[in-house]
C-alpha cells in the first residue's frame, strides 16, 4: 500500500479545504461578525494549513504507484477527515457545543443529505450558514472531482480513474473525453455553469444575493440546507418553481448535459435512465397532486407544492415548502418509495439511482426469459448496448450490502425508543442523502432529539449513502491493511 501516496492526497484535501473557508471569512467581515465566528475560521484554517504543510512535507516524496484499494482508501479517509475538520468553526464559535452535534451537520453537509440538529437555524451567524450551505456545493460534484480537475498530482489515467470510480455515485463510471483529468473538470465546468444559472433566476425572483448562493448551493448539490426555519415556505411561489427545476435538472446524469453539448440529441434525449427518472418523476407529482387536492385551493396550488416536493425527495434535495409528513397516508408513502430510489447515476443526487433500478428490472426480465427458455441466449441492454456481468454483479452486492446495513442501523437507532416511522425514516433519509423524514423528522423538524450514539450511526449512514458503501466498507476492512495487495 502506498501510505505517502495517501498522506500526500490527504494534505492536499486539507489545503484546499481551508482554501474554500476563505469566502466564509469574507462573509464574517462583509457582515461584520468578527467575534466568535470568525475565530472560528480561522484557528481551522490555521489548523488546516499546518496539518497539510506537515502531511505534504513528510509525503513529498511518494511514489506514484497507486492503485484501486488506494482510491477506496484515500476516497473514504479524505471524506471523514474534511467532515471532522469542517465541524470545528461550528464548534469553536460555540454556534453547535457539542462536538458530535456539529460533526453530525458538517457530515450532512458535504454528503449533500441536509439532516440537521440546528432548531433555530436563522440564530446562525452569516459566516456559518455561507460555509454551512457551500459544504453543499463542495460535496455535491466530489473534493477529489475538484481535486482531479485542478490539481496535478499525479500521471496516469489508472490514478485518476481510481479516484472517480471510488467517488462518483452510480453503478459504473466511464470517461466522457480520453482523459480523466478532462473528464473531471469537464464535470466541473457543467456544475458550475448550472449553478450559475440558478443564482442568476433566484436573483431574477427578488432573492437577496446571500440567500440566492446558499440555495443555489444546495440546489446544485441537492443538499437542502436552507436558512430559514421554515426551509423555502416563505418564498415566493417564483422561486420555488425555479428551485423545482434546477432540482431536477441536478438529478440528471451529467453524461446527458455532455451528450447535449456535442449536439447528439437523440443520444441524450432518448436515454433510458432519463426517460425513466422522467417518467417516475411526472407520474409521482400528478398521483400526489390529485391525492393532496382537497387540502389545498384546487389542483394548481396541490401540483406546484407536489411538484416542488417529489423534485425535492427524489433528487435527494430535502428542501420543503410544505409539511408533508401531514399529508395523506398514499402521498406519503409514494414519497418513501422515492426516498429509496433517488436520482439518476453520475448527478449530485443520491439514492439508489435510476440506473440500478433499471439495470434490476431488466436482469428481472432477462431472468424470466432465461427461465422460459433454458437453451437462449439473454443478455441485458441499456441504450442499446449489452451490460457487461461484472456491471449487473457489482448491482446485485451494492443492493445485498445497501439491505443489510439498513437494516442494522435502523435497528441501531431503534434504541432511542422513538416510533418506529421516525427510526425507520430517519435512517432511509441519512442513508439516502435526502435530510427530511417523517413523524418526529419531517420537513418541519430536525435530528437533535436524538442520541449521540444515534448521531453517530447516522453520520456514518450518510457517508455510506453518498460514497456508495464500498469505499467506507474497504476502509474498515481488515484485508485492506494487510501488507500483501
Amino acid at each position: 500500500m502506498n501510505k505517502k501516496m495517501i498522506g500526500k492526497l490527504v494534505g492536499v484535501l486539507f489545503f484546499l479545504e481551508a482554501l474554500f473557508m476563505l469566502p466564509a471569512i469574507a462573509v464574517c467581515f462583509v457582515y461584520g461578525e468578527t467575534g466568535a465566528p470568525l475565530r472560528g475560521f480561522l484557528w481551522t484554517v490555521a489548523l488546516l494549513l499546518a496539518l497539510s504543510g506537515a502531511l505534504y512535507g513528510v509525503c513529498a516524496k511518494a511514489t506514484r504507484e497507486f492503485y484501486a484499494k488506494e482510491g477506496f482508501i484515500i476516497v473514504a479517509l479524505g471524506w471523514i477527515l474534511l467532515s471532522a475538520m469542517g465541524a470545528l468553526p461550528f464548534y469553536i464559535s460555540g454556534e453547535i457545543p457539542h462536538y458530535v452535534d456539529a460533526f453530525f451537520e458538517t457530515v450532512s453537509g458535504f454528503t449533500t443529505t441536509g439532516a440537521s440538529v440546528l432548531t433555530d437555524v436563522e440564530a446562525m451567524s452569516h459566516g456559518l450558514l455561507y460555509w454551512r450551505s457551500f459544504t453543499h456545493w463542495l460535496g455535491g460534484m466530489g473534493m477529489l472531482v475538484f481535486l482531479l480537475a485542478v490539481v496535478p498530482t499525479g500521471k496516469g489515467a489508472g490514478y485518476s480513474i481510481h479516484l472517480l470510480r471510488a467517488e462518483s455515485p452510480g453503478p459504473s463510471v466511464g470517461k466522457m473525453v480520453p482523459r480523466m483529468r478532462q473528464t473531471a473538470s469537464l464535470l466541473y465546468k457543467i456544475y458550475i455553469v448550472l449553478t450559475v444559472l440558478c443564482v442568476l433566476f433566484l436573483l431574477a425572483g427578488g432573492m437577496p444575493l446571500f440567500d440566492s448562493l446558499c440555495t443555489a448551493f444546495g440546489t446544485a448539490g441537492t443538499g437542502g440546507f436552507g436558512i430559514k426555519n421554515n426551509s423555502m415556505a416563505d418564498y415566493s411561489p417564483y422561486l420555488q418553481n425555479v428551485c423545482t427545476v434546477f432540482m431536477a435538472l441536478f438529478g440528471v446524469n451529467f453524461s446527458v448535459y455532455f451528450l447535449l453539448l456535442l449536439r447528439e440529441w437523440r443520444g441524450a434525449l432518448l436515454d433510458e435512465e432519463l426517460l425513466l427518472y422522467g417518467g417516475i418523476m411526472l407520474t409521482a407529482m400528478f398521483v400526489i397532486a390529485a391525492d393532496i387536492t382537497p387540502l389545498f385551493s384546487g389542483f394548481g396550488e396541490a401540483f406546484h407544492h407536489a411538484s416542488f416536493t417529489v423534485s425535492s425527495v427524489m433528487t435527494t434535495t430535502g428542501f420543503a415548502t410544505e409539511d408533508f409528513n401531514l399529508w395523506p397516508q398514499l402521498s406519503r408513502a409514494i414519497l418513501c418509495i422515492l426516498m429509496v430510489v433517488g436520482a439518476s447515476a453520475g448527478s449530485t443526487g443520491g439514492g439508489i439511482k435510476v440506473a440500478r433500478l433499471l439495470l434490476l428490472f431488466k436482469s428481472l426480465a432477462a431472468e424470466v426469459r432465461r427461465m422460459l427458455r433454458p437453451r437462449s441466449v439473454n443478455v441485458v441492454r441499456v441504450n442499446g448496448r449489452v451490460v457487461k456481468d461484472e456491471v449487473l454483479r457489482g448491482v446485485n452486492v451494492y443492493m445485498a450490502a445497501y439491505c443489510a446495513i439498513a437494516v442494522a442501523s435502523f435497528l441501531a437507532v431503534s434504541v432511542d425508543d422513538f416510533s418506529l416511522e421516525t427510526n425507520l425514516t430517519a435512517v432511509l433519509a441519512c442513508f439516502n442523502n435526502i435530510g427530511p423524514g417523517l413523524d418526529l423528522v419531517g420537513p418541519a423538524s430536525n435530528y437533535s432529539l436524538f442520541s449521540t450514539f444515534s448521531k453517530v450511526v447516522l453520520s456514518l449512514d450518510m457517508l455510506l449513502g453518498r460514497l456508495e458503501i464500498f469505499p467506507i466498507i474497504v476502509l474498515f476492512s481488515r484485508h485492506t491493511w494487510n501488507r500483501t495487495r
